[in-house]
């Protein structure tokens, strides 16, 4: 059995400096792909650097960058990948942002922007960047991480779940449009799992008492594998 399956792959995963993004970022790394990891915070990413050499993976590549401060600029992301690396084989979107719980009429303007700038806008700039790469690649792979509070609407969730709503009809529609290629697209939802964005929403939970990022992230990691062939589904953890 090959323990290195991601070996040679270049892999692009956004919010990667903690919970379910720094725990995949471990995971292929140790599976052998080499990770480009985005998310806000230069220290975050050093720390899951660190862990990913700490479990035998290379090191990683670590791009400090708000993806919505900095929106324009994420369109010339997939590009230098190709320029420095030769190929992006993987996209992983993983990066969200709750925003406040707060009734539909009361969301704040800059937060409804903030919300809408990472869990959608980013992912139409990503798809736009990455899309020519993975295409080019043998074995193109990518995954959104959605929620489940797409199909259950709940009070006060308005802008978080109309916004992963929005992303999952971007990225299905996406899918169709290069079903004909060798990219496949899906997405992922992790269900309940004990992150920052978790702990905000449920702050009386005992974390220990649900799953953690490194119970899911083989999951995503198995969406990235090059023999994979789902396509344009939402797979949800078990």
């Amino acid at each position: 059995m090959n323990d290195k399956p991601l070996q040679g792959r270049v892999a692009l995963i956004t919010g990667a400096s903690r919970g379910i993004g720094a725990a995949l970022a471990v995971e292929m790394a140790r599976q052998g792909a080499h990770c480009v990891l985005i998310a806000r915070t230069q220290g975050g990413l050093e720390e899951t650097d660190d862990a990913i050499r700490a479990a035998g993976g290379q090191g990683a590549t670590l791009l400090p960058f708000d993806l919505v401060k900095n929106e324009a600029q994420i369109d010339s992301i997939g590009p230098s990948i190709v320029e420095r690396f030769g190929r992006l084989d993987i996209l992983v979107h993983n990066a969200g942002e709750l925003g406040k719980l707060t009734p539909v009429a009361h969301i704040d303007p800059k937060d409804w922007a903030n919300v809408v700038g990472v869990n959608l806008t980013a992912a139409w700039r990503l798809i736009r960047t990455c899309d020519p790469p993975l295409r080019a690649s043998d074995a193109g792979r990518a995954v959104f991480v959605t929620s489940g509070r797409v199909q259950r609407p709940k009070a006060y969730w308005g802008a978080y779940g109309a916004t992963k709503a929005g992303m999952e009809h971007l990225v299905q529609t996406w899918a169709q449009e290069v079903e004909k290629t060798s990219l496949r697209v899906n997405l992922f939802d992790p269900a309940v799992v004990a992150t920052r964005l978790r702990s905000s929403a449920m702050p009386g939970e005992d974390p220990a008492s649900i799953a953690q990022p490194a119970d899911v992230a083989p999951m995503i990691a198995a969406l990235c594998q090059p023999n994979l062939t789902r396509h344009g589904e939402t797979v949800a953890a078990a």
